[in-house]
């Protein structure tokens, strides 16, 4: 797997995120994430936006974190939200999702912020399983989904 960083509004990260806003609508039927993101949310230092590619350059996983600090929404100062973890679904199962997972927090480690936050939902069982096998544990809701029965949020120190 070639990990790139490249910009949210890449081609590839557009098409990618087009596929995850449509396994979200069949999740939850919901039409996906409402959640507003700016590509400039994840440029460096102030976040990543990364994108891995198998053997035949084809784009099959992808995150990024931003930075977030104190916003009235729960989040807390120091904050790195996850956002935007996907695997393409014939690419699962490969570990994937854990090394894209452990890239962005060593990154966002290095550029100062104290904890990862994520907000995932009880119709992605698997995520819920990858962040709480990754040391990830609930924390209080934040967010735009922060006052949703099934939005579930999860929070890990980045300290060394």
């Amino acid at each position: 797997m070639n990990i790139r960083r490249v910009p949210f509004d890449h081609p590839d990260a557009v098409k990618l995120n087009d596929e995850v806003q449509a396994e979200y609508h069949e999740r939850y039927g919901d039409g996906g994430d409402a959640t507003v993101l700016e590509p400039a949310d994840f440029d460096p230092p102030r976040g990543l936006y990364l994108i891995a590619y198998d053997e035949l350059g084809r784009p099959v996983a992808t995150g990024g974190w931003r930075s977030q600090d104190e916003n009235g929404e729960g989040n807390q100062d120091g904050d790195a939200e996850l956002k935007r973890m996907f695997v393409v679904r014939q690419a699962r199962g490969r570990g994937l999702a854990r090394r894209m997972l452990a890239a962005l927090e060593e990154d966002a480690r290095a550029a100062g912020r104290l904890r990862m936050v994520l907000e995932t939902g009880t119709e992605q069982p698997e995520a819920i399983a990858l962040y709480t096998s990754s040391g990830y544990a609930p924390c209080t809701k934040f967010g735009y989904y922060r006052f949703h029965d099934d939005s579930r949020c999860f929070a890990k120190p980045l300290s060394s």
